[in-house]
């Protein structure tokens, strides 16, 4: 299955991958337009240390503990993407605790949110691959399973 990489030694800690991500979300034409004014909340978020920047991402992973865990069953795959049915979601922190990536983040008011690929938004990669400047984001195959 394809997902999201980052090559740690290109990222220049721009964050054009969460505009691009909370983009793809929130729709519209312009992106200046659509986020303008707007807190915006992507599913995909920089980290930024001392000599490095990184994105970090839902993995997608084979046997995600995030879906084991869930109380609610909020948390389900559908054609290997790991997805949250948000109306189920109760919010209660559980597969935030067990994530390894540290990939689910909760929005305050909102249930709980993860990267979900957002090909239905886009041409085929997610958004945050295509808004990448230095290519640091891939969409690709690795036969690794997570």
């Amino acid at each position: 299955m394809k997902r999201v990489y980052v090559n740690e030694e290109w990222c220049l800690g721009c964050h054009l991958c969460e505009y691009n991500c909370a983009f793809a979300d929130m729709g519209g034409v312009s992106m200046a337009s659509a986020l303008m004014g707007k807190e915006i909340h992507p599913r995909i978020h920089v980290e930024e240390g001392d000599a490095i920047t990184f994105a970090v991402s839902c993995r997608h992973c084979t046997d995600p503990m995030c879906m084991k865990s869930c109380i609610a069953g909020a948390i389900y795959r559908e054609d290997g993407v790991v997805k949250i049915r948000r109306e189920r979601c109760v919010s209660c922190f559980t597969c935030v605790l067990v994530c390894p990536y540290g990939a689910l983040t909760p929005v305050e008011g909102s249930p709980m949110q993860k990267c979900e690929l957002c090909l239905s938004n886009t041409n085929g990669k997610p958004a945050c691959v295509t808004g990448c400047p230095n290519h640091a984001i891939v969409y690709e195959e690795r036969g690794e399973s997570l």
